[in-house]
């Protein structure tokens, strides 16, 4: 699987959870990722926003040594960057 494919797959879970379709994350880079996007969202979006929340929320309940600063979501490789995360995920919540 290439970059751009794990990209795709983490902004449909995200886009999933944001939608209310996924109830939590599968793993401690999803929440992580869910959990950043839901930061950058909630000024445009505070719907998708809080669900990403509470999907991260859920996971760090049970693996609370897990959660990790924002910035190092970033140097993690997770995403790519901050401001891509939230312009792809916002065009896809608007497209679909």
């Amino acid at each position: 699987m290439t970059a751009r494919d794990e990209e795709r797959d983490l902004l449909n879970r995200c886009a999933a959870a944001a939608k209310g379709e996924l109830m939590g994350a599968a793993d401690q880079r999803e929440a992580n990722v869910f959990r950043l996007a839901s930061m950058v969202l909630r000024p445009r979006l505070p719907a998708e926003s809080t669900r990403l929340r509470v999907a991260s929320e859920q996971y760090f309940h049970q693996h609370p040594a897990e959660l990790v600063e924002s910035a190092q979501v970033v140097r993690n490789g997770w995403v790519m960057s901050v401001p891509r995360l939230r312009d792809m995920l916002t065009l896809q919540l608007h497209l679909g």
